[in-house]
C-alpha cells in the first residue's frame, strides 16, 4: 500500500518512482532514478540529441563525460530502454568500475557478448556500457579498438566517464562525444521540490538552499543528503542540512570573510579557530570560503577576485598536503591585508 501511494504520489508530480518491482524500501536516488530521455534533468541539448537517436534508431559508439551525479549513466540506460523495448535485458551489458575491466574481460566477456545471437527491434543494437571508463587500464583500452570494428555491425558501445581526456585518442575518434555540464541551482530545486512532495517530507526553504549550496550541481548528492536530513531529524531545515553533510555553515564562513573585509583580525581568527575547534578539515574551510567568496554581499569586484585568488594558492598548498591550523590563518591574515591601508605596513 505504501509503495502504491507512493508511486501515484510521484506520477502526479511529474517524475515516475522507479521502484523495480516488489522493492519496497529503496534509496530515494534509485526510487526516482529516470525512466525514460523525457524525465532527466538539465542538459537539454544533449537529451534532445539523444531522443533523436532513440527515434531513428541509428545509435554511434557515445561518450558521455561530466561531473559525477548529473545523470551520464541514467542517460545510456534511458536511451536503451527507448531502443530497445523488451529485449532490453538481454541485449544490453553493462560493466561498472567495480568490476573486474582488464583485458581479459574485453577479450572473453565483451567479445562473448558481441557475438550473442540476440532478437532484437528491426535496425537496432545491442548496447555494451563501460561506467567510470576513465578508470579503464590502457591495456583493455587498447584490446577495444578491434572489437568495436569487427562486431558494429551488431554491438555498439556506450562510455561514461569523468574525464574523457583518460579515455584513450584511438577510441575517441571512433566515438561521438557528448558533454554534460553541472546542474543549475533551479533544475536541483525543482527536483528535490517534487522529491518532498512525493514523500511527504516537511522541510523550510533555508533546507532546500543549504542542500543546494552544499550539492553544487550533483543531483545525486542532493537527493542522498534530502533523504538522510529526512530520516536523521525529521524537518529539512538549514542547520539540518549542514549537521547531515557535516560542511561548515556558510554563514559562520561569510562572517570570517567580512571580519577579513573590514580588517578585523582578530575576528576573523577566532572565526577559524571555532571552525578548526569543531573539528572541520583544513580542506573544508578553505573550499567552503571559496563558494561564499563568490556570492558575499558588500566585496567589490577587485576585491572578490583578489580574495579569490589568495584563498585559491591556500587550497593549493592543503591539497599538496599541509592542513595545519597556521595555513588557515595564515590564509586569513593575508585576507584581511588585502583592504588595509599601505601605511599601516610601513616600518
Amino acid at each position: 500500500m505504501a509503495k502504491a501511494e507512493s508511486s501515484s504520489a510521484a506520477a502526479s508530480n511529474g517524475i515516475k518512482a522507479n521502484t523495480n518491482g516488489a522493492t519496497y524500501d529503496l534509496p530515494w536516488v534509485e526510487k526516482y532514478r529516470p525512466v525514460y530521455l523525457t524525465d532527466i534533468v538539465g542538459n537539454t541539448e544533449t537529451i534532445e540529441r539523444l531522443k533523436i537517436i532513440a527515434k531513428d534508431g541509428n545509435m554511434p559508439h557515445v561518450i558521455i563525460s561530466g561531473m559525477p551525479g548529473i545523470g551520464k549513466t541514467t542517460s545510456i540506460l534511458c536511451l536503451a530502454r527507448q531502443l530497445l523495448g523488451p529485449a532490453y535485458k538481454e541485449a544490453v551489458l553493462e560493466l561498472n568500475a567495480s568490476d573486474e575491466r582488464g583485458i581479459d574481460v574485453v577479450r572473453n566477456r565483451i567479445k562473448a557478448f558481441a557475438q550473442k545471437k540476440v532478437t532484437l527491434p528491426p535496425g537496432r543494437q545491442k548496447l555494451v556500457i563501460l561506467d567510470e571508463a576513465d578508470s579503464m587500464t590502457s591495456g583493455a583500452q587498447q584490446a577495444l579498438r578491434r572489437t568495436m570494428e569487427i562486431y558494429s555491425s551488431t554491438t555498439r558501445f556506450a562510455f561514461a566517464c569523468n574525464q574523457s581526456n583518460k579515455i584513450i585518442e584511438p577510441l575517441q575518434s571512433r566515438c561521438a562525444i557528448l558533454r554534460y555540464a553541472r546542474l543549475t541551482d533551479q533544475q536541483i530545486v525543482t527536483r528535490l521540490l517534487q522529491v518532498c512532495e512525493a514523500e511527504k517530507v516537511e522541510y523550510a526553504d533555508d533546507g532546500i538552499a543549504a542542500l543546494v549550496f552544499s550539492a553544487e550541481g550533483d543531483m545525486r548528492q542532493a537527493i542522498n543528503n534530502l533523504q538522510s536530513t529526512s530520516a536523521g531529524f525529521g524537518f529539512v531545515s538549514g542547520e539540518n542540512v549542514f549537521k547531515v553533510v557535516d560542511s561548515p555553515h556558510p554563514i559562520k564562513v561569510q562572517a570570517v570573510i567580512k571580519a577579513c573585509w573590514d580588517g578585523k583580525v582578530d575576528s576573523a581568527v577566532e572565526g577559524v579557530q571555532e571552525l578548526w575547534g569543531l573539528g572541520y578539515s583544513c580542506h573544508d574551510i578553505v573550499s567552503t570560503m571559496f563558494r561564499v567568496t563568490k556570492t558575499v554581499p558588500g566585496l567589490s569586484e577587485h576585491a572578490r577576485l583578489e580574495f579569490i585568488r589568495e584563498i585559491g594558492f591556500c587550497h593549493m598548498r592543503v591539497l599538496e598536503g599541509v592542513q595545519t591550523l597556521v595555513q588557515l590563518l595564515g590564509c586569513v591574515a593575508k585576507l584581511c591585508k588585502i583592504n588595509m591601508k599601505p601605511a599601516l605596513f610601513q616600518t
